[in-house]
C-alpha cells in the first residue's frame, strides 16, 4: 500500500461530530488505518491509558533493528486510543506488544510471510473477568468490545510503528480476517485442566496475555463421540491436512475446545497432557500421502507407505487452551505459522 504524501496541517475543532468525522477522513490520509475509522486521539485520552498502565512516558516496549523501528509507549497508547480501546484494555495491549518483541517470537516471519498469519492474543487469569473480555459464545466473533479493540490495537502497533503494511513488509497472499483483530480469554469456569498461564509457570491469580501466529482456523465438529480417543483423531486430522504448510512438522498448534467436547475430556478425567500426548502421536500421515499430493518431492518408495511424518515434536507443542460457548458440538484448531521459526510467548501483566 501507498502511503499518501502528508496533507498540510489540520486546524479541526476536536469536540464536535463535524471535527471528529474529518479527523477520521485525515487520519485515513495518512495511511493510519486498518481501514476501518479510527477514534480521534487526545493528549488527556493517551494519558488515560498510560496511567491504567502503569507508564510515566517515555518507556520504549520494544526495538526491531532489523527494521529499525520501536515501540515508544505513548505511540503504543495512541494506537490503542485510536482502535477504541478502554484505559482499562491498556495493560493486556502493552504486554501483547511487549511479546512481538520477544527473540522467540521472530517477529519478521510471522509480519511479513505470504502466508498471511494472524496474530492471536489470549487473555489468561482473573484480568479477563474484569475486563469482560468474551471466553464463552462466540469468542472468536463480534461483539464485544475487549476483543475487538485490543486485537486491533496490536494490529495497529504492528502497521504503524513496525512497518507491516500490505504490499510494504507484510507480504501475505491472502491475508485472513483475522489480522483485524484476533483476541479472546480463555474459559476457566469448567475447564477439565489449568489454564494455559499456569501451565506456563504462573501462579493462578496472576493474569497473563499468551500471543501466537497462526496461519488458519478450521473448525472440528463431533456430536456422537462420547469418549476422548475417537473425539482427538478428529482433531489429529485437522491439524495434519495435506493442504496444511507445515509437512516438515515441529511447530506449534493451537487447539480451542469449547463445552461440549470439553465435557468429554473431563468426564473421562484425562488430564492437559495426556491430550496432548495423544495429539502429538496421531498428528501425523504416511510419506507417500505427502508425495501423492505433491507435497514432497520424489517418487513414492515401498518404505514410504509406513514411513510417518509428524506434525510436532513434544507435548509442549499443542497449546491446549478451553474456549468458546457451551452448546453446539464445535471447536476449533489453528494451526501455527512455520516451522521452527516462531514460538508463542506469555508475558505476565504487570498492572499497576
Amino acid at each position: 500500500m501507498t502511503v499518501s504524501p502528508a496533507p498540510e496541517p489540520l486546524r479541526i475543532p476536536e469536540s464536535t461530530p463535524d471535527g471528529a468525522a474529518q479527523w477520521i477522513e485525515y487520519y485515513y490520509s495518512r495511511g493510519w488505518s486498518d481501514g476501518l475509522p479510527l477514534v480521534p486521539p487526545t493528549e488527556a485520552s493517551v494519558q488515560a491509558m498510560l496511567a491504567a498502565g502503569g507508564f510515566a512516558g517515555g518507556e520504549v516496549l520494544g526495538r526491531l533493528n532489523d527494521r529499525n523501528a520501536s515501540a515508544p509507549v505513548e505511540k503504543v497508547a495512541v494506537n490503542a486510543v485510536m482502535a477504541g480501546c478502554l484505559p482499562s484494555y491498556f495493560p493486556v495491549v502493552a504486554a501483547a506488544v511487549r511479546g512481538l518483541f520477544h527473540p522467540d517470537f521472530d517477529y519478521h516471519g510471522p509480519a511479513s510471510s505470504t502466508g498471511g498469519s494472524a496474530l492471536v492474543i489470549i487473555v489468561s487469569g482473573p484480568i479477563s473477568g474484569q475486563l469482560h473480555i468474551n471466553a464463552a459464545d462466540n469468542a472468536f466473533g463480534s461483539g464485544c468490545r475487549a476483543n475487538a479493540t485490543i486485537g486491533r490495537a496490536v494490529r495497529l502497533v504492528m502497521m504503524n510503528l513496525l512497518k507491516a503494511r500490505p504490499g510494504l513488509l507484510d507480504r501475505a497472499t491472502l491475508g485472513t480476517p483475522g489480522k483485524y483483530s484476533f483476541c479472546f480469554a480463555e474459559f476457566d469456569a469448567d475447564a477439565p485442566w489449568e489454564p494455559l498461564h499456569v501451565e506456563r509457570g504462573l501462579a493462578p491469580e496472576q493474569s497473563a496475555v499468551t500471543i501466537y501466529a497462526c496461519n488458519s482456523q478450521l473448525g472440528v465438529y463431533n456430536q456422537l463421540a462420547g469418549e476422548p480417543e475417537p473425539l482427538l483423531l478428529q482433531f489429529a486430522d485437522a491439524l495434519c491436512n495435506l493442504a496444511s504448510p507445515n509437512v516438515r512438522g515441529f511447530n506449534e498448534n493451537l487447539v480451542v475446545m469449547a463445552g461440549e467436547h470439553a465435557q468429554v475430556i473431563r468426564k473421562a478425567g484425562w488430564t492437559k497432557r495426556r491430550v496432548q500426548e495423544f495429539l502429538l502421536e496421531h498428528a501425523r500421515r504416511r510419506v507417500a500421502d505427502f508425495k501423492r499430493a505433491a507435497r514432497l518431492p520424489g517418487a513414492i518408495k515401498p518404505e514410504d507407505e509406513h514411513t510417518w511424518r509428524y506434525v510436532m515434536e513434544k507435548p509442549e507443542d499443542v497449546i491446549l487452551v478451553r474456549a468458546g460457548g457451551m452448546a453446539g458440538s464445535w471447536s476449533a484448531v489453528l494451526p501455527g505459522w512455520g516451522k521452527k521459526w516462531t514460538r508463542s510467548i506469555t508475558t505476565a501483566l504487570d498492572l499497576p
